[in-house]
């Protein structure tokens, strides 16, 4: 078993001397206030559209304990994110290839949240991701649905928080919910709004006002509108394939849609500093979660 350095030995010094890429990486942290909203399936074919226009793209299926991106794409992963933050493997091993050039971080079994890892744990995260080798562009971070500890973890150290929404008062509701407990509580500013499954543009845009009139009332953050994907039955089509749809339908509106929505994405601005680094997110995901762990003296 490979032995990590104690959480006291690995500080944020140490976590800004990991090798660097050459270019920044996008890091977006994709969720959702509730199941059922088709956040993973989103997830699923921004990446593969944001292979087909030629980026590098890896999905750290984040939805601890409870991960499907595997599923989706029917993969049957050997290793785990669990295997790496116990330091059993490299980051690199437990690494997939899904289709296209897309790669998968399976989700970790029996972890409910990133403050129930042990400060060694949080060691050995820093330094699994400290010795990748596999160089990206886009990180998508597809959490668990509602606000657990990791979906706040996973919010905050990403540079973009995509809340995937649907039409209906429950979706609505706890999408408000999670973007007032993640601004009020943990000072996160800028949410980006992605409406899916609706029947039009129309009622896509009509949907985002609903929410833009509560949080323009009772909080002060900026949602940006990024988009709809259309209600499509190509989508359950190639769920059921346990294909993207932007791979086995590309000519579907929903795969229309979410290159549209791949393209937007890829104008977003990287922070050219620091913070546009793999190791910078890394370390404040970490960091965020020192105060629920117990720190070695």
């Amino acid at each position: 078993m490979q032995m990590v350095e104690p959480i006291s030995r690995m500080t944020a010094t140490s976590i800004r001397r990991m090798p660097k890429q050459k270019t920044p990486v996008r890091v977006i942290t994709v969720t959702s206030g509730k199941g059922g909203v088709g956040k993973t399936n989103v997830s699923v074919n921004l990446a593969m559209a944001l292979s087909n226009a030629g980026k590098r793209v890896t999905i750290m299926d984040a939805d601890l304990g409870l991960g499907n991106i595997d599923v989706l794409l029917g993969l049957h992963p050997q290793y785990t994110l669990n295997h790496v933050i116990e330091g059993e493997q490299q980051l690199d091993d437990v690494i997939v290839h899904g289709p296209g050039n897309m790669s998968i971080i399976p989700a970790a079994s029996g972890v409910q949240n990133m403050a129930e890892l042990s400060p060694s744990q949080h060691a050995g995260l820093i330094q699994a991701f400290s010795e990748m080798n596999h160089h990206l562009d886009v990180l998508l971070v597809d959490t668990a649905a509602g606000i657990t500890d990791s979906v706040i973890s996973f919010s905050r150290a990403a540079q973009d928080v995509l809340v995937v929404v649907n039409d209906e008062p429950a979706s609505i509701t706890d999408a408000y919910a999670l973007i007032k407990v993640l601004n009020r509580e943990h000072g996160l500013f800028r949410f980006r709004i992605l409406c899916n499954r609706v029947k039009s543009a129309q009622q896509g845009r009509e949907l985002y006002s609903t929410i833009t009139r509560v949080t323009d009332r009772f909080l002060d953050v900026a949602l940006d509108y990024i988009g709809f994907i259309p209600d499509d039955e190509f989508v359950v089509k190639a769920i059921r394939k346990q294909r993207p749809v932007v791979d086995a339908y590309p000519r579907s509106k929903a795969s229309m849609a979410f290159r549209t929505l791949a393209g937007k994405v890829d104008k977003w601005p990287i922070p050219t500093s620091a913070g546009g680094h793999l190791e910078f997110f890394v370390e404040r995901l970490v960091q965020g979660n020192l105060t629920d762990a117990e720190v070695m003296p």
